[in-house]
């Protein structure tokens, strides 16, 4: 479950001091439920919201096994189809940069913003980007209800099993679909909910159409899914 650690500290940002009245506010969008087994009992269009891992979640996003469970090879190949060399593409919840440094030398002259709530994990973005010599990532320190996208500055949004974890996902979709611009496109993969095979805790997939349902409620079109991946939708929203 991709981005377990941005999700998590979004998690905890809504209990920090300061942090309450806000939180109230969002909250009275949702509704509330007893937690289930994996979910945090807040409800958002009908679907309970997954519960987050802690800091292990690093491992997990880097685990060597990860190419073959969930061919993220194929994953960026149709995202090198996709991207223009100048494009602006967001890597929301960009955890320890595992997409972000993928993504970076598709784009050579245009820009990833690596988007995570949590300093740490950007200083190590920041320290691997240099490292690397790469001068287009820019990280940017997001909230637990709005990814700090500059307004109208982005092309593409990758989502990677991320979504279903955010505990605003209203607010955040907000933050995306203004920090896109006209045309721009989010591209959510999300395990398949529809499929029992995919051995994944029930709140970590998501069906197309409560994918659908969601994005769509944030302004956004479905463009087409595809299911090139062996365990994931791939969906393509855009911002009309």
């Amino acid at each position: 479950m991709r981005a377990r650690i941005f999700a998590f500290s979004l998690l905890l940002a809504s209990f920090l001091p300061g942090a309450a009245p806000l939180a109230r506010a969002q909250d009275a969008a949702y509704q509330a439920k007893s937690a289930s087994y994996d979910g945090i009992g807040k409800v958002w269009m009908g679907r309970e919201i997954a519960q987050v891992m802690g800091h292990e979640g690093a491992d997990w996003l880097e685990r060597p096994a990860r190419v073959g469970e969930e061919k993220t090879d194929l994953l960026m190949t149709e995202l090198r189809r996709r991207l223009r060399p100048e494009a602006t593409v967001a890597d929301i919840g960009a955890g320890t940069g595992y997409f972000t440094f993928r993504l970076a030398p598709l784009v050579p002259r245009g820009r990833v913003l690596a988007v995570d709530i949590q300093p740490e994990m950007l200083r190590m973005i920041q320290y691997r980007g240099r490292k690397l010599g790469l001068a287009n990532v820019e990280p940017i320190l997001g909230t637990i209800a709005d990814p700090k996208l500059p307004a109208d500055s982005t092309d593409f949004v990758l989502l990677v099993d991320a979504y279903h974890e955010f505990s605003h996902p209203r607010e955040m979709m907000a933050g995306i679909v203004r920090g896109l611009k006209k045309g721009g496109q989010v591209w959510l993969v999300e395990y398949r909910g529809e499929d029992p095979e995919v051995p994944i805790k029930p709140l970590h997939k998501m069906t197309e159409a409560q994918a659908r349902r969601e994005m769509e409620a944030a302004g956004l079109a479905w463009r087409e899914t595809r299911g090139f991946l062996p365990q994931q939708h791939f969906m393509v929203f855009e911002k009309p």
